[in-house]
């Protein structure tokens, strides 16, 4: 179904209709705008603390789903005020199982933004993500995630989402799930250093980073894992900027 036409009334009077086409372009053009300034304004970088922790919550789900879509046992998730988080699996799979299971975590944020922009295409496909996405979280919450900080996140983020649901207007559900959805597809760019290096510092020491665990797994080296999982997630985020922007 069809969202219907929105209409703004400009002060020479008359009437200006705005097709739910051209709302969803400027959405989509306030959401990136935003995430620029806070790289550049004074303090930005604070203010995108919030989003950093996302992208490290998002990057290790995608680690636990990948896992139990592929058989594999998904224990439990923690996370740090440092932005940095583990999830712990079991597998009995051989290599090419571990392989997945760390490309799972450095595509499945883009994978879930691509999913975000074509959910909010329409002010009511968006308020549909946003419950899908509380629901999904309060899962996790109950079922893996095992530590305070991590736990206080979740919920948080939980309780900023129901509050959009439950007394927010649909445009602002439609663009909550935009920004959230432009956040995750960029959350593996705005760390693109990670896609490099053999090893990753967490709250827990020193370990293999993703693209290191790949490269003991399978062949070549890990940068070239790093740069196959960034043209991954391009091609995830174009075609979801596809959906979002073709014609309603």
């Amino acid at each position: 179904m069809r969202d219907a036409v929105t209409h703004v009334v400009p002060r020479g009077g008359g009437e200006l209709a705005v097709s739910t086409t051209e709302r969803a372009r400027l959405v989509l053009t306030a959401s990136i705008v935003v995430t620029a300034l806070l790289y550049i304004v004074p303090y930005g970088r604070v203010l995108a603390y919030p989003l950093m922790l996302l992208s490290t919550l998002f990057h290790e789900m995608g680690h636990g789903v990948t896992a139990v879509l592929v058989g594999a046992h998904f224990d439990r998730f923690e996370m740090w005020a440092d932005g940095s988080g583990v999830a712990y699996l079991r597998t009995d799979g051989g290599r090419i199982t571990q392989a997945v299971i760390a490309i799972g975590g450095l595509i499945g944020p883009a994978v879930v933004g691509a999913l975000g922009f074509a959910a909010a295409r329409t002010r009511r496909g968006a308020q549909r993500a946003l419950v899908v996405l509380i629901v999904g979280l309060l899962l996790a919450c109950l079922l893996v995630v095992r530590n305070p900080f991590g736990m206080l996140f979740t919920l948080t983020l939980v309780g900023l989402c129901a509050l959009v649901v439950r007394i927010g207007s649909s445009d602002l559900a439609q663009l909550t799930v935009v920004f959230l959805s432009v956040q995750l597809a960029l959350s593996v760019f705005s760390r693109s250093d990670y896609l490099f290096t053999p090893y990753a510092t967490t709250a827990r020491g020193r370990m293999p980073s993703d693209v290191g665990q790949i490269e003991q797994a399978l062949f070549f080296p890990y940068w070239f894992w790093g740069a196959l999982c960034g043209l991954l997630s391009i091609a995830v985020l174009l075609l979801g900027l596809r959906l979002y922007w073709r014609e309603r």
